[in-house]
């Protein structure tokens, strides 16, 4: 990962959680690059993201403060920050995968409707584990269609795909259709994520889109049940 990436990633998260407040001045460049071991320009590349953002604001002389984010825009942040997969949650942590299967296949029917592939259409089929800090944190069964993803390797599957879909190919993610459900891990799903035997397993299902509203990606995630969470924001008109 970048490591502006790296550092916009980081204090995202922290003013998502509240660690860094409305109105709250960050510390300033210098500072910023001896926490994160990085230039001043790599600081400022990673703080001009979030400016993009809108997440915080620069003021010449004062320095940077987070913004007073209304209701409207908690949500739309929040939500979009679902979507940057486990490297971009976790920045502060190794992440890794172990790759079970990367092949290209023709599409199962199911897949093809979840994907409105035509009948000749090809997808990417990723089976992979994901680790965090070397602990098996999520299973993930992935279907892309190769004519929205071109390109992608088995470097990219074993690290970021989202960051080689945005960082490389320039495209952007926009939403996702998600269905949360709960049940018993099978044996070797258990195996896998170092659960015991009819321990529960939190399941993602998803289409995910880009901002043209092209489905890109079907995926079913496989979690450990103390590592899953679902963080909404309600609003009432």
């Amino acid at each position: 990962m970048e490591k502006y990436i790296m550092i916009s990633n980081d204090i995202r998260n922290k003013i998502l959680k509240g660690t860094y407040q409305a109105g709250q001045q960050l510390p300033f460049e210098k500072e910023l690059g001896a926490i994160y071991d990085a230039s001043k320009m790599t600081v400022k590349k990673g703080l001009d993201l979030l400016v993009s953002e809108g997440l915080i604001i620069k003021r010449r002389g004062p320095g940077t403060f987070v913004k007073d984010l209304s209701q409207e825009e908690i949500e739309r942040v929040s939500i979009a920050n679902q979507f940057r997969g486990t490297t971009a949650r976790n920045p502060d942590k190794s992440v890794t995968s172990k790759v079970l299967n990367f092949s290209v296949i023709k599409p199962p029917q199911l897949v093809q409707q979840k994907l409105n592939l035509e009948e000749d259409g090809f997808v990417y089929d990723i089976y992979r584990i994901r680790y965090v800090d070397g602990a098996p944190r999520v299973i993930e069964k992935t279907y892309m269609p190769i004519s929205h993803t071109f390109g992608l390797k088995l470097k990219h599957v074993e690290q970021s795909i989202y960051e080689y879909i945005e960082g490389e190919l320039g495209l952007k993610i926009q939403s996702a259709h998600r269905k949360l459900t709960v049940r018993k891990a099978t044996e070797e799903e258990a195996e896998y994520l170092k659960l015991q035997a009819g321990d529960p397993v939190g399941i993602a299902e998803q289409i995910a889109y880009y901002d043209t509203g092209t489905a890109f990606e079907y995926s079913i995630s496989i979690h450990r049940y103390d590592d899953f969470s679902v963080e909404m924001v309600l609003t009432r008109n």
